[in-house]
């Protein structure tokens, strides 16, 4: 998705205007952006939050880690006892800002090292999934994300389908496996026709966590820009409070 200019600022709402107060404890002012793989979630849930002056939060971020954490200390990605017994060894941490991006450290070897520029790689992308895909990880992350009280938006797949199935905005956004490709291309040297295919193989290794909620408002961005897709957001936003 290209990057366009920023809206207006008076395109912006305040905090009053854009979430009424609901009654679902930390689920309270959760926007939920949930999505394929290079689908827009990152940029369009980052460029939202912006607008709406409140946190951005990466979920995917958690399954980054825990994937980095497997991988560098020699563990099975695809074995779920092997994986669970590093997080409960190993502390992760996600700390959402409202003006920057998020910052994931470990403890690892007596010592806490900010990891989060080790994250987005071939060979993360390429182990995710096997990671993602058990139970015991997904309710390890599930449970870091619910633990969060600020007000965010929030990017990934199930989050609003499960993890806050009352937020009070869901959206879904879709794109064709080429566009895709063409946006994950723009900042990675990677062959064209094989990134395609790592998304295709992303996709169908994704299939049951990428359902999304009845309730979510899809969006379809291949002939859309970042600021559009953000633009169309604000107004259903904009729509509920009404």
């Amino acid at each position: 998705m290209p990057e366009s200019e920023s809206m207006p600022e008076s395109e912006s709402m305040s905090e009053s205007e854009s979430m009424p107060e609901s009654e679902v404890g930390q689920q309270r002012q959760v926007i939920t952006i949930d999505g394929l793989a290079a689908s827009g979630k990152s940029s369009a849930a980052k460029g939202l939050a912006q607008k709406l002056g409140i946190a951005y939060v990466s979920s995917g971020l958690l399954y980054r880690a825990a994937t980095w954490l497997a991988l560098h200390t020699d563990v099975d990605v695809t074995d779920e006892e092997a994986l669970f017994a590093i997080l409960s060894a190993h502390s992760l941490t996600l700390t959402p800002y409202h003006d920057r991006d998020n910052r994931v450290s470990v403890a690892l070897a007596g010592e806490t090292k900010d990891i989060s520029s080790e994250l987005e790689t071939s060979t993360i992308d390429a182990a995710v999934s096997h990671v993602a895909k058990h139970p015991r990880v997904r309710e390890w992350v599930d449970t870091r994300l619910r633990e969060l009280c600020c007000q965010f938006v929030i990017d990934g797949r199930d989050m609003g389908l499960v993890v806050f199935p009352q937020a009070h905005a869901k959206f879904y956004l879709q794109a064709s496996a080429e566009v895709r490709a063409k946006r994950r291309l723009s900042d990675r040297n990677e062959d064209f026709n094989a990134a395609v295919h790592a998304i295709n193989e992303r996709d169908r290794r994704d299939a049951k966590q990428s359902k999304p909620a009845r309730d979510a408002i899809h969006i379809d961005t291949d002939d859309m820009t970042l600021e559009q897709v953000i633009a169309t957001m604000l107004e259903h936003i904009r729509a509920r409070g009404r």
